[in-house]
């Protein structure tokens, strides 16, 4: 019986050796499928989103049009690459009945940033930076806020179907996220006599504008 027993005990040690190592190399095969996996996803390129914002502020630039606007870029993916964004452009297209052989031609002019001023209880738009190229990687996602300007185009009534445009480097696809924009009589009157110091909100979220199926969540003045 004894001899029974060490048998035995043999037996069930061999199997659970087996087992073990078994276990062993399995947890070797899955842990460097996992590290393979990483290392391909961290050497693919950056995956750029464009998500444009609830807000466009628009304004008289002497003769001609300006425009602030700020998408936010980002990557969702990691990856040991960064984007490099080297220019932007802005596009608007006169539509319909406000449709012309002249479209607007706009520049990125500058960067800038929203400060409150307490004396005039308005927002203004300050100087940030010149036109450059910047970076995008998962852990900085960027929120310019482009100043697009066209020098001799005034905004006139009606509607436009506008896109912004961001230039990749390595001669990548540029990213391109369309939009549209109403813009009533009633707003351009008010920004010619606000002066050319006053900006004006064009927003594609109000209730009062979504729910109609006209509008098709355009940018649309705020008071019209």
């Amino acid at each position: 019986m004894e001899d029974g027993d060490e048998g035995a005990t043999t037996r069930r040690r061999g199997w659970f050796d087996a087992v073990h190592k078994w276990a062993a190399t399995a947890a070797a095969v899955v842990a460097l499928a996992i590290s393979l996996y990483n290392l391909a996803e961290l050497q693919q390129e950056p995956q750029i989103d464009v998500t444009l914002p609830h807000l466009m502020r628009i304004g008289p630039a002497g003769k001609g049009t300006l425009i602030y606007f700020q998408p936010t870029v980002s990557t969702r993916f990691k990856s040991q690459d960064v984007e490099v964004i080297g220019d932007a452009r802005l596009r608007l297209e006169p539509t319909g009945s406000n449709a012309s052989p002249k479209s607007p031609r706009f520049y990125w002019q500058s960067n800038g940033v929203p400060t409150f001023d307490f004396e005039s209880d308005e927002i203004r738009i300050e100087w940030s930076g010149d036109p450059a190229p910047f970076l995008v990687s998962q852990d900085k996602p960027q929120q310019p806020m482009f100043q697009f300007q066209d020098d001799s185009w005034a905004l006139q009534p009606g509607r436009y179907e506008g896109s912004i445009r961001l230039s990749r480097s390595g001669n990548k696809k540029p990213l391109t996220e369309n939009f549209c924009l109403i813009v009533s009589k009633k707003a351009t009157d008010e920004m010619r006599a606000g002066g050319e110091r006053g900006i004006y909100f064009f927003r594609n979220d109000l209730p009062k504008f979504t729910s109609s199926g006209q509008f098709s969540h355009c940018y649309v003045r705020e008071t019209d």
